[in-house]
Parts: C-alpha cells; sequence; structure tokens
C-alpha cells in the first residue's frame, strides 16, 4: 500500500464499511474523520478513478432521482490491499494546526495577545469538544465499543487535554509577563 496516496487509504478503509458514491465518501469524513484526517472532493473523485484503474474498486452506475450516481465498492484486491496496510505501523505523523503555528511564533506578539491567542486555541477545543460528546451521547451504550468509538474517545480526551493545556499555558503566558515588569 506504499504506492497509495492517503486519500486512496482513506477511500479504501471507507469502503470496507459499505460501498459508496464519492459524495457519500466524502459527507463520511466531514461527520467522521475530518476531526484527523480529511478530503476533499478534488482529491476523492480523481483517486477513485484512479483505484477503479488500479482494479482495487468498482464502480457501479446508480440512479437516484434525476441524479446518475456511481457506487464504488472494494475488489478482493481492494479487501487484500486495505488489509495489508493496516497491518502495517504508521507511516507519517503529521499534524497541521495553524494555531499551534500561531504560539510558535507569538513572541512577535505582546504578551497579552500571546495569552489571547492560547485561549482562542482553548475555546477552538471546547467547541470541538461539544461536538464529539454530542456525537458521543447519540451513540447507544450497547455500541460504545470498536475501533470507531476508540477513535471518538481519542477526540475527546485529547481536546480536553488541548484545551486544558492551552488555558495553563495562558496563565504561564500571563505569569512570565508580570514577573518581567517587577524586575
Amino acid at each position: 500500500m506504499r504506492n497509495l496516496s492517503p486519500t486512496a487509504k482513506v477511500i479504501l478503509g471507507i469502503l470496507t464499511l459499505r460501498p459508496r458514491s464519492g459524495y457519500e465518501i466524502k459527507q463520511f469524513v466531514d461527520r467522521s474523520t475530518r476531526f484527523f484526517w480529511t478530503a476533499s472532493y478534488g482529491q476523492i473523485y480523481p483517486e477513485l478513478r484512479r483505484l477503479e484503474e488500479a482494479g482495487l474498486v468498482e464502480g457501479a452506475d446508480e440512479a437516484t432521482g434525476d441524479r446518475a450516481r456511481t457506487t464504488y465498492q472494494l475488489t478482493s484486491n481492494g479487501k487484500q490491499a486495505v488489509r495489508a496496510w493496516l497491518r502495517e505501523p504508521p507511516e507519517t505523523y503529521e499534524l497541521r494546526h495553524e494555531g499551534m503555528l500561531k504560539v510558535f511564533l507569538a513572541d512577535a506578539l505582546p504578551p497579552s495577545e500571546r495569552a489571547q491567542r492560547l485561549l482562542d486555541m482553548r475555546d477552538q477545543n471546547l467547541a470541538k469538544l461539544e461536538q464529539l460528546r454530542a456525537v458521543e451521547a447519540g451513540i447507544p451504550e450497547e455500541s460504545r465499543k470498536g475501533s470507531t468509538y476508540l477513535t471518538l474517545r481519542f477526540g475527546i480526551e485529547s481536546s480536553e487535554w488541548a484545551a486544558a493545556w492551552c488555558e495553563r499555558a495562558a496563565r504561564q503566558v500571563d505569569s512570565d509577563a508580570t514577573s518581567r515588569k517587577r524586575k
């Protein structure tokens, strides 16, 4: 699976759950994996064509109302490719976080503004936490098991930690600024 793009991997993984159209894949990403792995329509549709050419998915044309759509499902080679990828250790750890980039570069700002950027990140994490807890509240107790639920708990717990860290860091920036003024 090393020759597959990250988008191809997420598409193949999503198709293990059930056949879907490109639109349904995007909707699934927007409701679930977007918290840690995004994909745009501009990535999904070309990748579906490449996966079909590679024999890893096959599409079937279906009409839904006035619209024609193609629903994709994994081929046996696609299933093998997903399993092979899932059995490998992760290759990358990439985190693109604009807030942390701003914190990293924030020494160019006065302390009060540096602290505010941290509080903005706290608020962002609290908003994400609220969304994730709403998702969790909609999951029946008997369904709270398996890898999908573990992923949700990771999001909840990491958002709790990040919000608390931002709060502590903002207080530290304020404390450091106060100490410097006294000297």
